[in-house]
């Protein structure tokens, strides 16, 4: 007889986060293998009953990204078939999440084309951190409760980096500014903004900075850090324009390609991710990174799902 009770899942992508998560709630991971035959295709066995089960399957857009999504999208509709009551995908780092518009001619929206294959696999219900564009809430027809790290950002700052009081929050482009001034005003803190100018994707050629952070420590926030060239070329503009020191906060760290190389070669003195994506191997190589654990966040909101009680609440930001 179903209990109705919480089923956590959790795909290749990051089994560490889904242990952590399935701890803060006082259960164990289902049952689930997930393997590929000879020929690459993904296979999914279910080792468990999930008939009226409150499914909860944990995946990040990282890594393998097309194989972790198969999986993601494969373990849904097994659920789907073997009568789950409600299926939420839980993506700590939404896939393809920077491919949210039509930026040049022909150019794909493909985060739309996500949310409509989690829609069709059979997903009730999404639970993501920290939209690289907010409006991916509005891809999907179902419920989609966009998490925010801030506030594990905020704590961070006043208990890791001494002397924040003296701090300035600096947003490495324009598109981040709401996200740095909104920081800047919890802190009661000046802010700064970079403006970048790019020759391509992923290669910036020239940065200006406005605003003034002689003899203050820096501290740029943003949402992802992917090959930190970004990152790298900010610290040395905020370095040459007098910081003291310099601190990157990111939420999702990608790290691909030379990052690792690009950040312990730079000025910065900590760059510190949240472990949306998983990054213990590379803490190994780049001693300079440090982590924010955000499974109590994720934990509590599939709580408060299951509990049918107000995400809003406990998170400010997020969708009820």
């Amino acid at each position: 007889m179903s209990s109705n009770s919480i089923r956590i899942l959790a795909g290749n992508s990051h089994p560490a986060l889904a242990k952590l998560i399935a701890k803060r709630l006082g259960t164990d991971l289902a049952n689930v293998t997930v393997s590929k035959y000879s020929n690459q295709e993904t296979a999914v066995t279910i080792g468990e009953s999930v008939r009226d089960e409150d499914v909860y399957i944990i995946q990040s857009g990282c890594g393998e990204i097309n194989d972790h999504l198969m999986e993601l999208l494969i373990m849904i509709n097994a659920c789907k078939t073997a009568s789950a009551r409600r299926i939420t995908a839980v993506l700590p780092c939404f896939p393809y999440a920077r491919q949210d518009k039509k930026d040049k001619s022909r150019a794909p929206i493909s985060a739309k084309l996500v949310a409509n294959m989690l829609t069709v696999a059979g997903a009730d219900h999404v639970i993501t951190m920290d939209l690289h564009a907010s409006q991916i809430q509005g891809f999907f027809d179902r419920p989609v409760d966009n998490l925010y790290g801030e506030p594990s950002v905020l704590r961070y700052i006043r208990e890791n980096i001494p002397d924040w009081k003296n701090a300035i929050i600096v947003s490495p482009d324009a598109g981040g500014a709401k996200r740095a001034t909104s920081i800047a005003d919890h802190l009661d803190l000046d802010f700064a903004l970079i403006h970048k100018e790019r020759k391509k994707a992923n290669e910036v050629s020239r940065m200006v900075l406005v605003g003034d952070v002689k003899d203050k420590v820096a501290i740029l926030v943003d949402d992802m850090a992917d090959t930190c060239g970004t990152l790298g070329l900010a610290a040395k503009t905020l370095m040459d324009n007098g910081a003291s020191a310099v601190y990157a906060i990111v939420i999702h760290g990608v790290l691909s390609g030379k990052a690792l190389d690009v950040i312990n070669n730079s000025v910065l003195t900590r760059v510190v991710v949240t472990n949306t994506i998983p990054h213990a191997e590379k803490k190994k190589i780049c001693p300079k990174l440090d982590t924010i654990d955000v499974s109590a966040v994720l934990a509590e909101a599939i709580r408060r799902t299951h509990n049918g009680e107000s995400v809003s609440y406990l998170f400010g930001h997020a969708t009820i």
